[in-house]
């Protein structure tokens, strides 16, 4: 049974940064792909991006040259460094573990309880 637990939210102004850490466990984190999500009030939840067993990263255009994704596969975490927030960064950040093909789906049986980020302007 996989399980995830975010952590690092909080308020931000504007142009400010945040890092969200995931903790995983469950699951040798360094032989998967992990990947970061938010959901913004009265929105569905979107892939921000996702980090590849080999390291590689990709990034949803909306937050590419301002997030970056990272990994301590010793400390079974990932990481969101958020840099230059927006006011539409605001939302619950949630992480998960599976294939590409089913990061980049977002169809997962189980969430961790996610991160609130707020971006005041």
């Amino acid at each position: 049974q996989v399980q995830l637990v975010e952590s690092g939210g909080g308020v931000v102004q504007a142009g400010g940064s945040l890092r969200l850490s995931c903790t995983v466990s469950g699951i040798i984190l360094s032989i998967t792909t992990a990947g970061w999500y938010r959901q913004a009030p009265g929105k569905d939840r979107e892939l921000v991006g996702y980090i590849r067993s080999s390291g590689s990263t990709d990034y949803a255009e909306s937050v590419k040259g301002r997030f970056t994704i990272s990994r301590d596969n010793a400390a079974n975490t990932v990481y969101l460094q958020m840099n230059s927030l927006k006011p539409d960064d605001t939302g619950v950040y949630y992480c998960n573990v599976g294939s590409v093909g089913t990061i980049k789906s977002g169809n997962f049986r189980s969430w961790g309880q996610g991160t609130h980020v707020a971006v005041s302007s």
